[in-house]
């Protein structure tokens, strides 16, 4: 095989090598957070987990700081984008233990349906409301996403919450909040781009 032939092939080989390993250093584990903020060091957050642990997190520079606040169910309308924790029923729906409603710009994200850890045996629905209708037990809402649909029955006293875009003077001793994503850096520590806090006392119930 001369020089000009196997050259080419030895340099895709090596991008090819290159690029699982910048794949791979790219994505970290995440690990979810849920807890009380008990102390803030800068950009560093003392954090009581709800199991009981303390943890560090260290916050980005640009990090993307959201309120979770109170809403009401009469805000969930055809074409809103949702979140429901559930809890799977026998015939095949989900119960709602709690609802949070995105802001438009965060449209698509993390659409889909799959396991939760609020409680033993959540799960999580992100997905486009297609119907919602009263019903006996709450309002029935049926939610689209990409790869099917879940019918949901809301309770008249589940949770209902949204995301308002903030900064970090809600982010403070005391408060509760929920970090969906934080990676584990090589050296264990963790860090975070975005931090959703409960606002007023809330604690986010998603």
């Amino acid at each position: 095989m001369s020089k000009s032939s196997w050259m080419p092939r030895l340099f895709v080989a090596a991008f090819a090598v290159t690029s699982m390993f910048s794949a791979s250093a790219q994505q970290a584990p995440t690990v979810r957070i849920r807890g009380t903020i008990e102390s803030v060091d800068g950009n560093t957050l003392g954090i009581k987990t709800r199991e009981g642990s303390d943890v560090k997190v260290r916050m980005t520079d640009n990090v993307a700081v959201f309120a979770v606040v109170k809403t009401s169910l009469a805000e969930i309308k055809e074409g809103s984008y949702i979140g429901v924790t559930g809890m799977p029923e026998p015939d095949g729906t989900q119960r709602a233990i709690a609802v949070h409603i995105f802001p438009e710009n965060q449209r698509g994200a993390a659409e889909g349906f799959r396991p939760w850890d609020a409680r033993a045996n959540s799960t999580m629905t992100n997905a486009t409301v297609a119907q919602t209708v009263e019903g006996t037990d709450g309002q029935n809402i049926t939610v689209k996403y990409k790869d099917g649909e879940k019918k949901v029955v809301v309770p008249p006293d589940t949770p209902i919450v949204t995301f308002v875009a903030s900064d970090k003077s809600e982010i403070k001793p005391g408060a509760k909040l929920i970090i969906f994503g934080a990676a584990k850096k090589d050296d264990g520590s963790l860090e975070a781009n975005r931090v959703n806090v409960g606002r007023d006392g809330i604690t986010p119930p998603m």
